[in-house]
């Protein structure tokens, strides 16, 4: 059921033009959301996307992208494309991890050894099965981007072991596997949305977060925030995801044609990734934001419990094993 907070985003889009979903067209604009900013490499890539299928469709299909979450938080948005409501929407597996079971696997700490490691096992058959997973529950997962690797930041200290996280208060996603870890770490989880992250810090209602480098950055939480920590304890990446009802008013050529614009975006996003990235990087350090490495084997060892806890589940330790043989 939609939340009266989805119900009246879908008003607002309604009130500014925006068309729901229809069973009865495959023609018009497809309507695309995404809480990060504009010029964001996710963001970028469903441009491409859309400018893919245009270009192949002589402009009958494209995509309009609402970047800077104008159609709500990420939680908001899978619901209205599960319900029709919006066609296209771009979220952090952290936040489907609750209601999709079988994206844990993608977000449980120390899964992947790196970003090539995790890039290879979404490109397999670990990936397509996550994106199969979502068709249960009103959604076609078109593709897997990158989140970078997730690390912590702080206003208060350096982070070098799990010791120096005891007692603060981080946020984090409205995922389970990340109030479990911070809490196994020794830190007080304080789950917020992305868009409060910010203000939070500013207030001191929170300590620090976890996130990656271009977040980190396009967010402004370096300005906040001026310890970062290269803990690399996740890389839970971002699926692309689409409305089941719009997609099964398409014809079997068009459907083809989604998949395959959304599957050729993907290296599309990672060389902006990279790119991005770096020079997100580069910025906060200029910024006099103080990096510092961490004691990796025992950041491993304190959160190993989590993992153990969440591969009992027979699914997720053979998609655990499946990740594993690709690294």
């Amino acid at each position: 059921m939609l939340t009266r907070r989805a119900m009246m985003i879908a008003a607002g889009a309604a009130c500014a033009g925006i068309r729901p979903a229809s069973g009865n067209t495959t023609d018009g604009v497809l309507t695309a959301a995404d809480v990060h900013v504009d010029g964001y490499p996710t963001v970028e890539a469903v441009r491409w996307m859309g400018r893919m299928m245009a270009r192949e469709t002589g402009g009958r299909i494209d995509v309009r992208v609402y970047h800077s979450g104008q159609l709500g938080r990420e939680t908001d948005t899978v619901n209205l494309a599960r319900y029709g409501v919006l066609d296209i929407t771009r979220v952090n597996m952290a936040a489907l991890n609750n209601a999709f079971p079988a994206t844990r696997i993608l977000s449980l700490p120390y899964v992947f050894d790196s970003t090539d490691h995790m890039r290879r096992a979404l490109d397999g058959e670990v990936g397509r099965e996550v994106l199969h997973r979502f068709e249960a529950r009103g959604l076609i997962g078109l593709a897997l981007y990158d989140s970078g690797a997730r690390c912590f930041y702080n206003v208060r200290h350096p982070v070098a072991t799990p010791s120096d996280l005891h007692g603060l208060k981080l946020r984090v996603p409205p995922s389970d596997i990340f109030i479990s870890m911070i809490r196994t770490l020794g830190a007080n989880p304080t789950p917020l949305s992305y868009g409060e992250v910010y203000s939070a810090l500013q207030t001191h209602l929170i300590d620090g977060a976890e996130n990656n480098w271009r977040t980190f950055h396009t967010s402004r939480q370096f300005e906040v925030a001026r310890y970062w920590s290269q803990s690399e304890h996740s890389f839970s990446p971002e699926a692309l995801l689409m409305s089941r009802r719009r997609f099964d008013a398409f014809s079997a050529d068009d459907q083809e044609l989604i998949r395959a614009a959304a599957t050729q975006s993907v290296p599309y996003m990672r060389e902006l990734w990279d790119l991005a990235e770096a020079e997100s990087r580069a910025t906060v350090i200029a910024a006099g934001v103080q990096v510092n490495e961490v004691d990796r084997a025992a950041f491993r060892r304190a959160a190993k419990p989590v993992l153990i806890e969440y591969l009992r589940v027979p699914e997720l330790e053979r998609l655990y094993q499946g990740i594993r043989a690709t690294a």
